[in-house]
């Protein structure tokens, strides 16, 4: 089985290439200029070069709170870029496998949303995605789409790497303690995609559809950032001390869901696919930077 990854430099871009495959499933991954999502000629071109049996789509616009002021951005790529990968797919008979996100809800819910609770969006970033699952759903019958939440790896922007670095220059971090979700490590989640799409290529039956995947248990963002100086102390690498605050007390551009916590159950039923423990996530990634890689500044983005 060969698979072809849409995106290159993206958190699940690269877990995805860095996983080491089972014998006889090639992954292989393509992004701009090569394949560009506001260009649907180059992805007619790359489908043909690649030649793959299934597509997984990990490129995305992602910056939540630029999507505010440029909506129109968020909504070619991840709208209408997504819908042309889905058309492509839909033309050569390929399974889709398609990454949303957990902002298409509004956080209200008091317990883990499910794939049947209602959609409803606080911001453009979010309305992007839903308008891409929408559209993909609605041209590729064979789809998987799959939401996630709190994505953070050794690569690119995110939570964990911003935390290590502000700890280098500064005692006291303010961080949200009023929003609560499921930290997702990246390669946790490649290796998930990559569960699922062995389980496509094995079954004569499929059930097509929207799926939750995320790392399992809940956390703050405070509860978060503090995990991560606990064991970054442990690995002798910088820590801070962590001041709980409001989201009130930390305004954005965008809105973000107080409660952004996903049920996996559906997921887990289909597939027999479960995502390991956060904590585990956060070790992985923590020990890789403090001995491999250099933290890089967050764009506070999502997935």
């Amino acid at each position: 089985m060969r698979i072809l990854v849409v995106g290159n430099e993206g958190q699940l871009a690269r877990s995805l290439k860095a996983l080491s495959p089972p014998p006889g499933v090639e992954i292989a991954a393509v992004g701009r200029p090569a394949l560009d999502l506001l260009d649907p000629s180059t992805i007619k071109i790359a489908f043909d070069a690649a030649q793959p049996d299934l597509v997984v789509n990990a490129a995305a616009y992602t910056a939540v709170d630029k999507a505010e002021s440029e909506p129109d951005a968020a909504f070619a790529v991840n709208g209408a870029g997504a819908e042309a990968l889905a058309q492509q797919c839909a033309m050569r008979s390929l399974p889709f496998i398609h990454v949303s996100t957990d902002y298409v809800f509004d956080g209200s819910k008091s317990s883990p949303y499910r794939e049947t609770d209602p959609v409803s969006p606080l911001g453009a970033y979010g309305r992007s995605k839903l308008e891409g699952e929408r559209r993909v759903a609605a041209a590729c019958p064979q789809h998987i789409i799959l939401r996630t939440a709190w994505v953070f790896s050794p690569y690119g922007q995110n939570f964990v790497k911003t935390m290590l670095r502000l700890a280098a220059s500064r005692p006291e971090i303010a961080v949200v303690d009023d929003q609560i979700g499921n930290p997702t490590y990246a390669p946790h989640l490649a290796a998930a995609i990559l569960e699922v799409a062995q389980g496509i290529a094995r079954r004569d039956s499929v059930s097509w559809g929207l799926y939750h995947a995320v790392g399992s248990g809940e956390v703050t963002w405070c509860g978060l950032a503090r995990e991560v100086f606990a064991l970054s102390e442990r690995l002798g690498g910088p820590k801070a001390d962590v001041r709980a605050i409001t989201t009130a007390e930390y305004p954005t551009p965008a809105r973000r869901p107080a409660n952004s916590r996903l049920d996996c159950t559906r997921l887990r039923d289909a597939f027999g696919v479960e995502l390991p423990a956060w904590r585990e996530g956060v070790e992985d990634c923590v020990r890789e930077l403090l001995t491999v890689r250099q933290p890089e500044p967050l764009n506070r983005s999502g997935p």
